[in-house]
């Protein structure tokens, strides 16, 4: 075992220390190579070493340098230096973190974290936490929590009864919502398409001055931190609206939430902390690995009854249970990762790595504005959106730079527009790594229009 996890510990850092060497796309090559792990279930035992020597031999060369210090796409971070670490010795651990007497270091840790959590946030201090596997599950919790709740308000009770014959559930979102909530929607049978979806403006974020009359049992669900634009929705304004209206406030924050810990950042969400429920991903911006969501809900009581077990399955300390705050029961130790990027960030370095992350989202589009491109959103969080010219070239031009492989981008379509995204989501991004991709970027596009200036002439 200490050869075999000592051999994986050494390739696992020689692997982190040469991404920065490589393209941030795996050659056609290396993705071709992993054709060599489809054979039949070996009929016998493999050699640990040779299992592990073909996973990295194979698997590292063909992987997107995620990890790397260049990877702008999906707005994916990377993984903080103590969330690897913790990470590795909770795999050793091997704890099932469901409860207290299954777990008492997984438990106390995820207590400690949450505390943590709401203070950097700004949230309530008495809000119930669920460690989740990501932002769709976060959405998940805490939109079972507001059906809970909202339907309890009108004497129902879902838990018990279900939806079948249930007081309808008017659901509010703006027309820019992202698909992880409409999936929630639907895993919780609200429907993905039986929502009042109200405008937003031209950065995405919804307008205030048309939110629907609403009469009756109603969730509204906002958004800190538009996928393309990173624009927040006037979250003061609508709170105070959904509270007239009866209606629970719920906040999609897979990654806006984070700008609330840092205090340049922190007043474009304004009222955030007047929601009854919040989602966000710490494996975005915390930069922990994955995979690690977190739900917030103001009342603990909510989360729990939507979560919960109703029968007494497992006993139990009478210290907090994770799993009556999660969908599952069994599950990693997901608290350990936050606690450690917490612990080895402070308030301090969670702050100016949100702000850094900006600050190079800025630098971006000043770039790219610079050289006569096309930035087409506010760039008020780490989201840059850019054309190049029309459709057809500004996907020319992100096909071109994912080939060349300095640096990785996605596309997008926005408001009608074609354009690529720039998401800077890592703790691992220097301003030198900015320059080199934005030059990178420069180079591509003054190629491929270049290109098809000779094809016309």
């Amino acid at each position: 075992m200490r050869e075999l996890l000592s051999a994986a510990a050494e390739r696992a850092i020689r692997y982190l220390e040469t991404l920065d060497d490589r393209s941030v796309v795996p050659s056609r090559r290396a993705v071709a190579a992993l054709a060599q792990i489809d054979e039949p279930l070996p009929e016998g035992p493999s050699d640990p070493a040779a299992v592990l020597a073909a996973l990295d031999d194979l698997g590292s060369p063909a992987t997107m340098a995620m990890a790397g210090h260049r990877f702008f796409g999906w707005v994916i971070g990377g993984s903080l230096p103590a969330t690897v670490a913790a990470n590795w010795l909770a795999a050793a651990w091997d704890q099932n973190a469901a409860g207290w007497q299954s777990s008492p270091p997984a438990a106390a840790f995820e207590r400690l974290a949450q505390r943590w959590l709401l203070d950097a946030l700004g949230l309530p201090s008495d809000c119930a936490v669920g460690f989740v596997t990501g932002a769709t599950m976060a959405n998940f919790a805490g939109l079972a929590a507001a059906r809970q709740t909202v339907l309890k308000r009108v004497g129902w009770d879902v838990e018990a009864n279900g939806l079948f014959g249930a007081p309808p559930i008017t659901v509010i979102v703006g027309d820019e919502v992202h698909v992880s909530v409409l999936k929630a929607l639907g895993l919780l049978g609200l429907g993905r398409n039986r929502v009042l979806r109200v405008p937003v403006d031209d950065q995405g974020r919804m307008r205030a001055d048309r939110f629907p009359d609403v009469a009756g049992p109603a969730i509204l669900c906002l958004q800190a931190g538009n996928v393309n634009t990173g624009g927040v929705d006037p979250l003061a304004e609508l709170c105070a609206l959904a509270r007239r209206a009866g209606a629970w406030v719920h906040v999609d924050g897979a990654f806006g939430l984070w700008a609330a810990a840092a205090p340049r950042r922190a007043p474009l969400l304004a009222g955030v902390a007047e929601a009854d429920s919040w989602a966000t991903d710490a494996h975005k911006w915390l930069n922990v690995p994955y995979d690690c969501g977190l739900a917030f809900v103001r009342d603990a009581r909510a989360l729990q009854a939507a979560m919960a077990v109703t029968a007494a399955y497992l006993s139990d300390a009478p210290e907090r249970k994770p799993s009556d705050f999660t969908p599952e029961l069994s599950r990693r130790a997901r608290g350990l990762d936050v606690w450690a990027a917490l612990k080895s960030l402070g308030r301090a370095g969670l702050a100016e790595m949100i702000e850094r992350c900006c600050r190079h989202a800025e630098r971006f589009a000043e770039g790219l504005r610079a050289a006569g491109y096309e930035v087409l959103n506010e760039v008020v969080l780490n989201q840059v959106l850019v054309s190049f010219g029309d459709a057809a070239t500004t996907r020319r031009v992100i096909e071109a730079l994912q080939v060349d492989g300095t640096c990785w981008c996605g596309g997008t379509e926005w408001q009608g527009r074609t354009a690529m995204r720039i998401s800077v989501s890592s703790w691992a991004t220097t301003d030198a790594d900015v320059e080199k991709s934005l030059a990178a970027m420069l180079r591509v596009a003054a190629t491929v229009r270049a290109g098809q200036a000779a094809s016309v002439a």
